[in-house]
Formats: C-alpha cells, sequence, structure tokens
C-alpha cells in the first residue's frame, strides 16, 4: 500500500484553517496542523480527522517565531516530507493608519509574512530535494482591493500575493507548484463583528461565503486535477473584486 502524503496546514485550529484540514484529509491526506494557542480548537478538528480514519499530528508553535518553527519542524523534516503546504496563518487588527500602533503593524505583517518564510524555507527544501510539492498561500480580497481600517492586513497579504508569484518562478523546474487562494468575507471569527448591512451590498452573490468553499479551491490546487496551475491567484469572494 502506497504511503499517505502529507499536508502542513498552519493557523489550523479554526475557520478556514480548518475546513482546510478536514477537506485534505478527506482527500487522503495525513495531517500535520499547526497553531499557536486555542488547543481545544486543534484537537476537535484532530478528533474529527481521525473519526474518518485520517491521521493529525497536531503542531503548537507561532508561525512568527523562526526558532520555534525550527524546532517543531525540523525532527519531523529528517524523516518526512509534506507534499502540501497550506499557509493559513494571519489575523487582522484593524484601525485607520492614523491610530495604528506599531505593534498592529508589525503583528499582523509577522503572522502573515515572516510565517510564511520561516514555515515554507524549512519545508521547501525537502520539497526541492524530492521534485515534487505544492504550497498555497491563504491571501485576501484585502491584499488585491485593498480596504481602509486593514493598511497592516492589506499591505501583508498583497505581500503574499506577490511572494506566490515569485516562489512560483523560482522553483517551477523542480515540479513544485505555488498558488495563492484569496477568500473574500468568509463567515469565520474574523468576520463575526461586520455589520452585515453595510457589507452584504458590496458583494454580487449577497451572501458571506463559507470555509468549506474556501477549502475547495485548497483542495483542488493540491490534486493532480491542477498540475499546470501555478502563479495564480484564484478569488474565492462572491464577485465583490472582478
Amino acid at each position: 500500500m502506497d504511503k499517505r502524503k502529507i499536508a502542513l496546514i498552519t493557523g489550523g485550529s479554526k475557520g478556514i484553517g480548518a475546513a482546510v484540514a478536514l477537506a485534505l484529509a478527506r482527500d487522503g491526506f495525513d495531517i500535520w496542523l499547526n497553531f499557536r494557542s486555542d488547543h481545544g480548537s486543534a484537537s476537535g478538528v484532530a478528533g474529527e480527522i481521525r473519526q474518518r480514519g485520517g491521521e493529525c499530528l497536531l503542531l503548537p508553535f507561532d508561525v512568527s517565531d523562526g526558532e520555534a518553527a525550527r524546532a517543531a519542524l525540523t525532527p519531523l523534516l529528517e524523516t518526512d516530507t509534506p507534499y502540501v503546504l497550506v499557509n493559513n496563518a494571519g489575523y487582522s487588527k484593524d484601525t485607520i493608519l492614523a491610530m495604528m500602533s506599531e505593534q498592529e503593524w508589525k503583528g499582523v505583517l509577522s503572522v502573515a509574512l515572516d510565517g510564511f518564510f520561516f514555515v515554507t524555507k524549512l519545508v521547501l527544501v525537502n520539497m526541492l530535494r524530492k521534485r515534487e510539492g505544492r504550497i498555497i498561500n491563504i491571501a485576501s480580497t484585502s491584499g488585491q482591493s485593498g480596504m481602509p481600517g486593514q493598511v497592516n492586513y492589506s499591505a501583508a497579504k498583497a505581500g503574499l500575493i506577490g511572494a506566490t508569484k515569485a516562489l512560483a518562478a523560482e522553483v517551477a523546474k523542480r515540479h513544485i507548484l505555488v498558488n495563492a487562494v484569496s477568500p473574500g468575507f468568509i463567515e469565520t471569527d474574523m468576520t463575526e463583528g461586520l455589520p452585515k448591512e453595510k457589507v452584504l451590498p458590496m458583494i454580487p452573490l449577497g451572501r458571506f461565503g463559507k470555509p468549506w468553499e474556501v477549502a475547495e479551491a485548497v483542495s483542488f490546487l493540491a490534486s493532480e486535477k491542477a498540475a499546470y496551475i501555478t502563479g495564480q491567484i484564484i478569488a474565492i469572494n462572491g464577485g465583490a473584486y472582478m
């Protein structure tokens, strides 16, 4: 029997990350599930994956801490290589730039961009050696269109989009595909407090998206059906940005 491939998902304890983990487990991947601090939610996701017959290894560390990422991943990478890496970890801290603290700026950029750098660099070395792999970054409509009150988050996600395209060009010859999925307004903790009556008119489809709808795009990009797609940004936004 062939060994199951591994998918590493960062920020996987809830929301889009959890939906991605469940979708890839359904597709036959064993899951390495990273999260920072929500052990309860992460254990719940792992339990669901195991109930369905998959394997799930929990990896609690802060992706923006290079030493923590190395300590968690280096021992595992000595014997295994994820076929899929989903860089999903991120958070928003919304306020207008004139009122934004240095920590609100640096914290949001660090998780999205330093997290991408530390985790991807560790995994990529093995992918290059094996001459295969899929790297899928979770961007955002904010990084494509810009969003007032989200200069930090828009900058972080726009940076991730640029990194996606540059890395795709770097590693294509080694059969590693790098793409991004760019969600719009999705029903998660991050959008819970938004005034729906103001937001819905901005969305031609007239509703928020579901985490599973983002996860299915990731599932596609991780599959053989997407073998000729790299350097692309796939928007899942109900038409909010075209």
